[in-house]
C-alpha cells in the first residue's frame, strides 16, 4: 500500500472575460428585441414580457462580478447569446483537449514531473464535447502519456470523484502517478437567455497530479482520506445528449438542453448534506473544526459557501479560511474548488490540514482532507 499525494496543480485561465456591466447591457438588449418582437403577444396578455437583469441583481443573487469564456463575440451579441466555437476537424485537437492540456502542463511542471512519470489521465467534467473516444484519451496522446485515460461526468463533483479514483489506484499499488483533469466550458450549456441563470457560469481548465507521497520532490499534500457520496435530485438537469429529440411541435431549441435548476430547492437540500458530508468524513478521520486551517469549497454561490464555512467551523470563517474565486471565475462546475485549491494553498505551514469539497447535480458530494508536508 502507498499513500497518495497532491504534488502539482495548474490552472488554465481562457483569454477572454466578461463583466458583469457587458452581461446586463447585452441581455439587456435581447430582452428589448424579444419584447419587440412579441409586443402583440405582451399587450394582449398571451406572453409575459421578459425582464432587464442589473448588476446589483447579479452579485446580490451569486457574488459573481465577472468570469472568463473561451468566446464572448457570440454571448454578448443579443441576436445569438451562446459562445461561438469553431466546429474541429477529427485531425485537430479538440478544444477541451487543448485546454486540458496547457493545465496539465503547469500541474507537472510545479511538481517536476514529466510525462513518463504518469499512467493514468482522468478527465472529469461536466459536460464532454463528444461521447467518444474519450478527451482523456486525447489528452493522453496529446501530452505523450503511457498507460491508460477514461472520461468521468459527475457534473460539478466531477474534480473530487476523480482525485478519489486516482488515491485509490495509488494506494493499491496499481499506478505510480495520475493527472485528473478538469476542462469545464460552461458557457456553452449555459442559457444566456433566462435571467434567473444567465449570470452564473464561467470557462477554465484545472489539473491535478496525484502521486506516490514517496515519489513526491518537494512540497505536497498527503491525501490523509477522500469521501463521496450521491442522492438522485432533479433539481439541477440538463437534458443534452445524442438522444437529440425536439419538442412536440417539432422546435429543437429546447430549453430543457441547457442547464436548469430550481434554485431554491437546492439550497433548501444541498447545504445541509454537504455540511453533513463534511463533518461526518472528519469526524471519521479525528480531525476536529479546530484543526482544519483551510476550506476549498465548491464556487458556485457566496451564500453557499458562507453557510457550508460557518456549519463546518462552528463560527464564522476568518479571512483566508474559506477563499472564494467566484467573484472572479464564476461557477466553473467541477474546477472550481481546484482553482481555490491552486492560488491558495502554497502559504500553508507542514503539518497544515486542509478539506476540499464539491458539490452539486445528482446530488453528489465529494471531499478530500489534505495534509501540507514539506
Amino acid at each position: 500500500m502507498y499513500t497518495p499525494a497532491i504534488t502539482g496543480t495548474g490552472v488554465f485561465t481562457p483569454p477572454e472575460r466578461i463583466t458583469n456591466a457587458e452581461l446586463v447591457k447585452a441581455f439587456n438588449a435581447y430582452v428589448d428585441l424579444q419584447n419587440a418582437e412579441h409586443a402583440a403577444e405582451i399587450e394582449a396578455g398571451t406572453r409575459e414580457a421578459l425582464q432587464y437583469s442589473s448588476e446589483e441583481f447579479i452579485v446580490k443573487a451569486s457574488g459573481i462580478e465577472s468570469r472568463y469564456v473561451m468566446d464572448k463575440s457570440g454571448i454578448l451579441d443579443p441576436k445569438v447569446m451562446h459562445p461561438l466555437l469553431r466546429q474541429r476537424s477529427d485531425e485537430e485537437p479538440g478544444i477541451m483537449a487543448e485546454m486540458a492540456v496547457e493545465a496539465a502542463k503547469l500541474a507537472l511542471a510545479q511538481a517536476g514531473k514529466t510525462a513518463a512519470d504518469v499512467d493514468l489521465v482522468i478527465c472529469a467534467a461536466s459536460n464532454m464535447e463528444r461521447a467518444y473516444p474519450a478527451v482523456a484519451i486525447e489528452i493522453q496522446s496529446l501530452l505523450g502519456i503511457k498507460g491508460f485515460a477514461f472520461d468521468m461526468n459527475v457534473a460539478c463533483s466531477s474534480a473530487t470523484f476523480g482525485i478519489q479514483a486516482a488515491a485509490d489506484m495509488v494506494r493499491a499499488g496499481s499506478i505510480r502517478a495520475a493527472l485528473v483533469v478538469n476542462p469545464e466550458i460552461c458557457s456553452g450549456h449555459l442559457e444566456w437567455r433566462d435571467r434567473d441563470c444567465h449570470f452564473i457560469f464561467g470557462d477554465v481548465a484545472t489539473a491535478t497530479l496525484i502521486e506516490r507521497k514517496e515519489d513526491a520532490t518537494g512540497a505536497h499534500f498527503e491525501v490523509l482520506s477522500t469521501r463521496c457520496a450521491t442522492e438522485f435530485s432533479n433539481n439541477i438537469r440538463n437534458n443534452n445528449g445524442y438522444l437529440r429529440r425536439s419538442r412536440p411541435d417539432g422546435v429543437a431549441d429546447r430549453r430543457d438542453m441547457q442547464f436548469m435548476q430550481n434554485g431554491r430547492k437546492v439550497f433548501k437540500e444541498v447545504l445541509p448534506m454537504v455540511s453533513q458530508h463534511i463533518a461526518d468524513h472528519m469526524a471519521a478521520e479525528g480531525v476536529a473544526p479546530s484543526d482544519l486551517k483551510r476550506l476549498w469549497l465548491h464556487q458556485a454561490n457566496k451564500t453557499m459557501n458562507d453557510f457550508i464555512g460557518k456549519k463546518v467551523l462552528g463560527r464564522e470563517p476568518e479571512a483566508g479560511e474559506q477563499p472564494n474565486i467566484l467573484q472572479d471565475y464564476a461557477n466553473t462546475s467541477s474546477a472550481g474548488s481546484i482553482i481555490a485549491f491552486s492560488k491558495y494553498s502554497g502559504d500553508l505551514a507542514t503539518g497544515d490540514t486542509g478539506l476540499i469539497c464539491s458539490f452539486g447535480a445528482g446530488y453528489s458530494v465529494g471531499s478530500v482532507i489534505l495534509r501540507r508536508q514539506g
